[in-house]
């Protein structure tokens, strides 16, 4: 995404005595009433403590699930109230709805540094649809939201990429600013991408790349090397004549692969694909498996995972880079042995951040469960959890739930 101008911090503005909507991402798991992963809930905690401390009503909105305009009470968000409450040893208010007269009633009730939750947004059908059936928010339930606040701000990265009204309905009838969380992915995202440090490189794994297009069609346009794993490197190697046995590919998308092959070559974008690759007859745990050159694949096996010398090859790309972007892994990384070129090579990007200052950046949630499973999580520059917010990102797309957030000349 195109960064429009200046970004609106909320650091940057007087909250005292204000009524603050904040838009947070509190869409968590849930079992038997109760949430058991509260990391989405402790993403939002530095803009609710930042806004406690300077004496605002601190007043959030929030979805969870789908309950496609009804009032669905599995998919309240009463229970996440209390998870929250005691996340911040503190009382965290709960309202029956998020607009009228119950919610207007609880947010006048509230003292300056008091925190309030809002009923699931998605139980009123004006947030995810307009009237006409139009596949963004409604703009009278946008600014039935925002008659509630005097300023907004938006912490839900993971949401931003999409036209809702709590959203990005809200900021057309209130001050718009960023939230903590969203200032910090937004600021990484920024330095990976559109300001980096160069050389930069880029790795992009997972299944299809039919899913992946205009992602591998934008970043070819804006880092010097691509490194594409995973099966999607299957559908390029078979566009480049390699025989790759009975392996996942997509035979109809060869003429995107060529076609996105090219397009590196005229923006000056190094492609590196695999070399060797470690293949098996069945696709099952601890399977027997072997590792032959990319060209070499024999007809009824299968590639599962990329083979040491590809490793080795984007360890020198690593080496020659100053930012890597990474989404999707390497191989078939929930099964073991497929997960060795993920796990090596995530480890030695990790490696160089620690020694070398490289900056690097990971997203989607695939990366994260492999980097999770590779034990380097916390190595990273930064690691984004907002799977579609992140792609569209890098595929180049302007996301609503960001843009107005951007001071415009």
């Amino acid at each position: 995404m195109a960064v429009p101008g200046k970004l609106r911090r909320i650091e940057e503005t007087d909250v005292e005595n204000r009524r603050v909507l904040v838009r947070v991402d509190f869409n968590v798991p849930m079992k038997a009433g109760q949430v058991t992963d509260t990391t989405r809930l402790s993403a939002a905690l530095p803009t609710i403590e930042h806004l406690k401390r300077r004496k605002a009503k601190v007043i959030l909105l929030a979805h969870f699930g789908r309950p496609e305009g009804k009032v669905v009470p599995e998919e309240s968000l009463a229970p996440v109230a209390d998870a929250l409450a005691e996340l911040m040893g503190a009382p965290v208010g709960f309202c029956n709805d998020c607009t009228g007269e119950d919610a207007a009633a609880a947010i006048a009730a509230m003292e300056p540094g008091q925190v309030l939750l809002l009923e699931n947004t998605r139980f009123h059908k004006g947030e995810e649809r307009r009237p006409d059936g139009g596949k963004t928010g409604d703009p009278n339930f946008a600014k039935a939201l925002a008659e509630l606040g005097d300023l907004y701000v938006n912490d839900a990265f993971s949401a931003a990429h999409r036209a809702h009204a709590s959203t990005a309905g809200v900021a057309e009838y209130l001050p718009a600013y960023a939230g903590l969380a969203m200032e910090r992915e937004i600021d990484h995202l920024v330095q990976a991408l559109e300001d980096p440090k160069r050389p930069v490189l880029a790795v992009v794994g997972g299944a299809k790349v039919s899913t992946k297009i205009e992602l591998l069609a934008n970043l070819v346009k804006k880092v010097d090397r691509l490194f594409i794993g995973g099966a999607m490197a299957n559908t390029f190697l078979a566009a480049q004549g390699h025989g790759v046995g009975k392996s996942l590919y997509e035979p109809d998308f060869a003429d995107t692969a060529r076609s996105i092959l090219r397009g590196a070559e005229e923006a000056g974008c190094e492609i590196i694909l695999p070399v060797d690759v470690v293949i098996a007859q069945e696709f099952a745990e601890n399977a027997d498996s072997r590792t032959v050159p990319s060209g070499e694949v024999p007809a009824g096996w299968m590639i599962l995972d990329a083979g040491p010398e590809t490793v080795d090859a984007l360890a020198d790309s690593v080496d020659a880079s100053k930012t890597v972007i990474w989404n999707g892994p390497l191989g078939a990384f929930e099964t073991k042995p497929f997960d060795t070129a993920t796990v090596e090579a995530a480890r030695y990007v990790a490696k160089r951040v620690k020694e070398n200052g490289l900056i690097a950046v990971a997203g989607g949630g695939d990366t994260v469960a492999a980097l999770n499973a590779a034990g380097v999580s916390r190595d990273f520059t930064f690691i984004s959890t907002a799977g579609g917010a992140f792609l569209e990102w890098m595929e180049g797309k302007t996301l609503p739930g960001v843009v107005v957030l951007y001071e415009t000349e």
